[in-house]
């Protein structure tokens, strides 16, 4: 019983350690971001492009997950990861990026079942 009481006394003061760090990585939230652009400005998204969009969203604590594009690509569905969507929309003004609009989705929806829940 004290080897329980001990776990549990170390857990509480562990845990209430790391809320109160203000160093602790802050929580992600998932984000579609909508884009439009001008017919042909994506023909020079390259490899070294999109190491540059990367590294600038990191600065930002945003990591672009993916993105899906309309056939002509002139719009762009992307999934974002981020701290809130300041840190996306400052990401974006830094990579010189437009954003259309920015929604949370903090509910993903699984086919098989176990929706969960990203972030809060």
């Amino acid at each position: 019983m004290k080897i329980h009481a001990l776990s549990f006394a170390l857990l509480v003061s562990c845990t209430a350690a790391m809320a109160a760090d203000p160093a602790a990585p802050a929580v992600d939230h998932r984000f579609i971001v909508e884009r439009s652009f001008p017919k042909g400005a994506l023909e020079g998204l390259d490899a070294t492009r999109k190491q540059q969009i990367n590294a600038t969203n990191a600065r930002f604590g945003v990591k672009w997950e993916m993105s899906y594009a309309n056939e002509d690509r002139t719009a762009t569905y992307c999934v974002y990861d981020a701290p809130n969507e300041k840190a996306i929309r400052d990401a974006a003004a830094a990579n010189g990026i437009a954003v259309d609009k920015v929604t949370e989705v903090p509910v993903t929806l699984n086919p098989e079942g176990g929706d969960r829940r990203t972030g809060r």
